[in-house]
């Protein structure tokens, strides 16, 4: 476990105190070594996704790495934008997502259908508003070269168990060549699912341009503070 209770804090742009108690409460993915709590990247970001916490992509860089961060926009363009696809349960759903075109060549589908199932088993990835972000737990199982993102439109609504109650009818399945990618994605992906004009436009099914636009408009905004005070879907919801 890499993280301690203070890198945490900085992270989410809590107090320790919040850490100490979120942790205690098992509501923070934590893990107890002796007295003290230590917390994994990879399930700590989930949890800020999910939950509707905006964690900066920049916070979850190497800290000796000078790389540029991944372009969502690039990202989609990769794995492409799809409507009305079929199935009426989250296995059929993501069964289906395995089948697309955007899944790259050399990727196994069979075993990439068993993770994302899998990954949902373990914990859903919907993150309120009729969203979810499914991707494998492990994103060095599914060998890419660079990041895809898929956004997929349901054909009808499916329970992915949301947070807030409400059926999934927009899907982004993300598969990525690293962790430290994974980690800057899924955070770029909760950063755009802040924006208004992008969540009205997925409740609109636009055409893809229009949301490819909007993606590129995004990312070349500053981003926000890490702990800002937009709504991401799920808080809204809650609302």
């Amino acid at each position: 476990m890499e993280l301690r209770v203070r890198d945490v804090a900085r992270l989410l742009n809590v107090s320790e105190d919040t850490v100490y108690r979120w942790a205690r409460e098992g509501s923070l993915p934590a893990h107890r070594v002796g007295e003290q709590f230590r917390f994994n990247r990879v399930e700590l970001q989930e949890w800020a996704a999910t939950h509707g916490h905006a964690v900066s992509p920049r916070l979850f860089a190497s800290r000796d790495s000078t790389d540029a961060l991944p372009s969502l926009h690039a990202a989609l363009q990769r794995g492409g934008i799809y409507f009305d696809l079929e199935g009426n349960r989250r296995e059929k759903v993501l069964a289906a997502v395995t089948k697309l075109p955007g899944i790259p060549a050399g990727v196994d589908r069979a075993v990439l259908e068993q993770l994302l199932i899998g990954r949902e088993t373990l914990a859903p990835t919907a993150v309120g508003g009729g969203i979810a972000l499914p991707h494998p737990r492990d994103p060095l199982v599914v060998r890419v070269d660079e990041p895809h993102v898929l956004l997929c439109f349901l054909k009808q609504p499916v329970d992915f168990r949301a947070i807030d109650g409400r059926p999934v009818r927009v899907l982004f399945t993300l598969l990525s060549p690293s962790i430290r990618m994974h980690l800057q994605m899924l955070a770029k992906l909760a950063f755009a699912l802040h924006d208004e004009a992008l969540v009205r436009l997925l409740g609109a099914t636009p055409s893809r341009d229009t949301i490819l636009e909007r993606v590129r408009a995004l990312e070349a905004e500053p981003a926000p503070a890490p702990g800002g005070s937009g709504d991401s879907p799920a808080r809204r919801a809650k609302a």
